[in-house]
């Protein structure tokens, strides 16, 4: 929850599954304050999300209505309203915010669409937010977005639009694999080995066939051998993230790449990428997602003006 009473020109608003994060602005894109709640998309009706956005950000309405800009999975199907999803190629920032009626007259919600992808299909709702941060501080920027998380996605970017992207549940493989599958007795909560996970992510992309038996060769190395919880938690990460890397390659190969997202998972792509030569620049996500907001709210205020 927010501490400080700030009355904000406009709220900026990531809203995802699992956590509503929201900060008061000023016109200017100067940040006054923020809050936070665990009331995430997963676990509200449609008809209880805008008490759980009064729940934070209550303290910084002003007299008026306040324009409230939010990305993420607020605008699903299962959300607070379905925003419409723009299709690639377009520009990565798309308009036609879906609206939802609110019942405080305090509130202007406008929620960010998501994109999609026909063939193959694709889809994503916030990335799309981050990667216009990114190119709002790096205009003209040209080449491929990583994004990692629990589903990490690629996107290609030109001119200012999202060309093409794909998603890897590479996140997702690697937490049901060390908390419900045989490796959960082998793998480590935490710790890391730097050079194993280097290793296994070239051993992966030379032979990605091999993966199944990799991955279950961390258990016997461990029943055999002592294979260490640390080096185990690194070996499985890069045998993942390789394969990802091999299926991936024609998106990062001979191009300049950005991964956007939290700092040490980011930094563990850098590192599976400069392993293949590939130097990355690494950017913050939730910087990139606020600067994206921002950028949304000065498109809003250009095109009502």
């Amino acid at each position: 929850m927010n501490t400080h009473s700030k009355t904000a020109d406009w709220i900026a608003v990531d809203w995802g599954t699992s956590r509503l994060r929201a900060w008061a602005m000023t016109n200017s894109g100067a940040e006054l304050t923020s809050g936070a709640s665990e009331k995430g998309m997963g676990v509200l009706a449609p008809e209880h999300f805008e008490g759980a956005l009064l729940d934070v950000v209550s303290p910084w309405l002003g007299g008026g209505a306040t324009d409230v800009i939010a990305c993420g999975m607020v605008g699903s199907r299962q959300g607070w309203i379905e925003a419409p999803y723009a299709v690639v190629p377009c520009a990565v920032l798309p308009t036609g915010y879906a609206i939802p009626k609110t019942n405080n007259a305090l509130l202007r919600v406008h929620v960010i669409p998501g994109i999609r992808q026909d063939a193959p299909a694709d889809v994503m709702r916030g990335e799309e937010t981050q990667i216009a941060g990114f190119l709002a501080l790096n205009p003209g920027w040209d080449g491929i977005v990583c994004l990692p998380g629990t589903h990490t996605k690629w996107a290609q970017v030109s001119a200012g639009e999202l060309v093409s992207f794909q998603t890897f549940m590479t996140g997702e493989l690697f937490a049901t694999l060390s908390d419900a599958s045989v490796l959960k007795h082998t793998v480590a909560p935490t710790g890391w080995d730097e050079a194993a996970f280097v290793e296994a992510v070239s051993d992966v992309m030379a032979k990605p066939e091999k993966l199944a038996a990799r991955l279950f060769s961390l258990r016997a190395e461990n029943l055999l051998h002592g294979l260490e919880g640390d080096t185990a938690r690194a070996r499985l990460s890069g045998l993942l993230i390789g394969a990802e890397l091999a299926a991936a390659r024609p998106y990062w190969l001979g191009q300049q790449v950005a991964v956007i997202g939290a700092s040490t998972l980011s930094q563990i792509y850098g590192a599976a990428l400069s392993a293949q030569g590939v130097p990355a620049t690494i950017a913050d996500g939730p910087r990139m997602t606020l600067t994206g907001l921002t950028a949304a709210y000065k498109a809003l205020r250009a095109r009502d003006a």
